[in-house]
């Protein structure tokens, strides 16, 4: 063999193999960061109480939950939605499709409206809960990733430490609290559920909730859902932990996550040795 073929082969090789690996890489999940929680703030468990389906199609953005159903935002350009899911079977009862160019992200229920964000078009989004009518556009200065509110004004995360509060009418910044476990800075704050007055919150690429206080923005307690999803949940692509919704009349606690099969009512246990 001439050594001009010989080069042009291993080239081929090179090249194949290089492909290969590049579009195993693009294929792979992200896996969460399992970087140590501080110590001295309390962590907590979790025991499964109920598993439901849940769409793995959908790129869970936003989560709420109201009189028997929950309200779910969906995110990707071209595939963000405003949904309305039945609890018990993960049926999408009522669905809005934003314009193309909108990444869909967090989503609230006020009185009887939802508030929905975009990631980076710097666009909220107002409907009626019932028709899904799109009653009102506003804007915001920063990125929009998780909303809630604490019945007073809304509390918004822009992928930062920062927490944003909101007025309710206006969408005017009132107040903004950096989130920290002692001194820590904690970023990466996606998805908002208010609980309990204390703010719920997905920290992005991890499997981890900061319960926050809203007055000091200080980490009261972490829960780690670590283990959540099982083997035979991982046959199909899956991303990350995203997505809390509260039944206050019931206190019960929902999870779910970006292509998840299933979204589990949990509730929480704290870890022997920890405060």
């Amino acid at each position: 063999m001439n050594k001009k073929l010989w080069i042009e082969i291993v080239v081929v090789v090179a090249t194949f193999a290089v492909a290969m690996f590049a579009g195993c890489v693009e294929n792979e999940a992200p896996q969460p960061t399992a970087t140590p929680l501080p110590e001295g703030t309390p962590v907590y468990g979790y025991e499964v109480i109920n598993t439901y389906p849940h769409d793995r199609t959908a790129f869970t953005e936003g989560l709420v939950f109201d009189d028997g159903v929950l309200y779910e935002g969906t995110g990707l350009y071209g595939e963000s939605t405003l949904r309305k899911v039945k609890l018990e079977t993960g049926e999408v009862l009522k669905e809005y499709h934003l314009s193309d160019q909108f990444f869909g992200e967090g989503v609230t229920l006020w009185d009887d409206t939802l508030i929905q964000l975009t990631w980076r078009s710097g666009a909220g989004f107002v409907y009626d809960k019932t028709s899904f009518l799109l009653l009102e556009e506003f804007t915001y200065p920063t990125e929009g990733w998780g909303i809630t509110h604490d019945g007073k004004r809304l509390i918004m995360s822009d992928g930062t430490a920062t927490l944003h509060f909101w007025d309710t009418d206006t969408f005017e910044e009132i107040e903004r609290i950096e989130v920290h476990d002692n001194g820590v800075p904690v970023t990466s704050l996606n998805e908002l559920e208010y609980v309990n007055g204390e703010v719920y919150a997905n920290v992005w690429q991890t499997n981890r909730i900061a319960r926050v206080s809203p007055e000091t923005g200080q980490v009261v307690g972490w829960i780690d859902l670590e283990g959540l999803l099982s083997e035979e949940d991982f046959v199909h692509p899956v991303d990350v932990l995203n997505g809390i919704a509260y039944d206050a009349e019931h206190d019960r606690l929902f999870v779910t996550g970006k292509y998840w099969p299933k979204l589990f009512e949990i509730k929480l246990k704290i870890r022997e040795g920890t405060s």
